[in-house]
């Protein structure tokens, strides 16, 4: 369960709560990316995860050694869009090749330009840079259908806007892949913020909200959402395919309507 999956249920009634059930992954099926690193480089490796033996990988997850805690932890988790992985490149012994997320001038985009493009797929559809960096798959289409089901959501009743937001998450990681191009993993965040087109309307929040929200009416709501993406990036100045990517509330907050900003 992660921190936000915890603060929703916190936030809800004993009874509204549903058991928690980890997911776990089959270790044999696991396919292991070591790359192989140099003295005093940050050490780290990839797997493509299956939740059942002899099922295709459905995640994609980095695992980091954190030496402030003296332990290996999972620091990104993907969830995949297509079972079918990149044709990581690896050397006789079996090891994978690290190679540089960002400035790296030898990839057709570096994490600094795909974490810009899937924020585009969020605030505009992708009508700037996601559409110039991405071939459509399936998870940069989810990402755009995002943003226009949010422009319809409220009809005249209110507005639904993204934006990006301050990144605390700005570690990258990368994989050579046979082509010459690479497997880059990376984090994003944005806001969506929701708001009555008129006084004398107001946004209920969900029983999901209530954590952050409670049960006050909203004049706007302001959420928080975290994710990790995956793409697979070409050597060569073509697009780049977004192979997966995951989300998580953070966080939400909003102005009460009058009423109940009278009360307080």
């Amino acid at each position: 369960m992660s921190v936000s999956d915890y603060t929703e249920t916190e936030g809800l009634p004993a009874k509204d709560r549903e058991p928690y059930e980890a997911w776990s992954y089959d270790l044999a099926s696991a396919k292991l990316y070591i790359p192989r690193l140099a003295s005093g480089q940050d050490r780290w490796f990839a797997a493509a995860l299956s939740s059942e033996k002899g099922k295709p990988p459905s995640r994609l997850a980095v695992f980091a050694e954190q030496p402030q805690h003296k332990r290996w932890e999972m620091v990104s988790v993907v969830d995949l869009d297509s079972q079918k992985l990149p044709d990581v490149a690896l050397d006789r012994e079996g090891y994978a090749t690290a190679v540089a997320a960002t400035g790296n001038k030898q990839l057709a985009a570096d994490a600094d330009l795909l974490r810009t493009a899937v924020l585009d797929n969020f605030t505009t559809g992708g009508t700037n840079t996601g559409s110039k960096v991405f071939a459509p798959t399936k998870a940069s289409k989810r990402q755009v259908k995002v943003n226009s089901d949010a422009a319809t959501r409220f009809g005249d009743k209110g507005t639904s806007v993204f934006d990006g937001a301050d990144n605390r998450f700005t570690d990258a990681y990368a994989l050579k892949t046979a082509d010459g191009g690479a497997l880059v993993l990376f984090s994003h965040t944005h806001t969506q913020t929701d708001a009555v087109a008129h006084s004398g309307l107001q946004i209920n929040p969900g029983k999901e909200d209530r954590a952050w929200l409670h049960d006050v009416p909203r004049m706007s709501i302001r959420y928080t959402f975290v994710c990790n993406d995956a793409a697979t990036v070409p050597a060569k100045a073509e697009p780049t395919r977004l192979i997966g990517y995951a989300c998580a509330r953070t966080d939400a907050s909003g102005p009460p309507v009058p009423s109940w900003s009278h009360r307080a």
